[in-house]
C-alpha cells in the first residue's frame, strides 16, 4: 500500500512567491493555519495553530524546519490533530513533508508546488490519520489556489 500523500496545485505566481506562501507568517494565515509561527531557516520552527488560545491543541508545535532552498524546497515536520494526537504528536520521526516548487512548464511565470506527505506507519490508527489527511492537504492547497489566482485575476 502506497502510504505517501502528494498533492499538487498550479499557482499563478513564481516558484519564489509560492514558496513565500509557506514560509512568511501573514501569508500562511491567509490560507492554512489562524496563527503561524515560522523560522524559514534550517532547525527553525514550523509551527501552525488553529486553536491560538489553546496553542498544546490542534497545533504542529515544536515541529521544525528540516531543509530549505529559497524558491525551491521547503521540508518539515508534521503532527496530527487531536483526534491522533496520541500517536501522531509522540512518534519519533514525526511525520515529514516535503515542498517543492517549480516552474510551471506550460505557463510562464507560473509556479507548480508538490506537496508529499510522508512517515506513516502501517497499523490502522495511522492509516486513519493517514486517510484523514489526504482531502485536508487538497482543501488547504485549494485555498491556496483560490488565493493566489484570485489574486492574480484581480489586479
Amino acid at each position: 500500500m502506497d502510504r505517501i500523500i502528494h498533492c499538487i496545485v498550479r499557482l499563478s505566481c513564481s516558484p519564489d512567491e509560492a514558496f513565500e506562501m509557506f514560509t512568511v507568517n501573514a501569508r500562511i494565515q491567509a490560507w492554512l493555519a489562524e496563527q503561524a509561527d515560522v523560522e524559514p531557516r534550517v532547525g527553525g520552527k514550523y509551527e501552525m495553530f488553529w486553536d491560538p488560545e489553546h496553542r498544546e491543541r490542534n497545533s504542529t508545535l515544536g515541529c521544525r524546519i528540516t531543509a530549505i532552498e529559497t524558491g525551491k524546497l521547503l521540508c518539515f515536520e508534521w503532527k496530527g490533530p487531536v483526534q491522533f494526537a496520541s500517536f501522531m504528536n509522540t512518534a519519533d520521526p514525526l511525520t515529514h513533508v516535503t515542498v517543492l516548487f517549480l516552474s510551471n512548464r506550460e505557463l510562464e511565470g507560473a509556479a507548480e508546488v508538490h506537496l508529499i506527505h510522508t512517515g506513516w506507519r502501517s497499523d490502522e490508527y495511522w492509516e486513519q490519520a493517514r486517510t484523514w489527511f489526504e482531502p485536508v492537504w487538497r482543501n488547504a492547497l485549494e485555498n491556496l489556489r483560490r488565493l493566489v489566482n484570485e489574486q492574480e485575476l484581480a489586479a
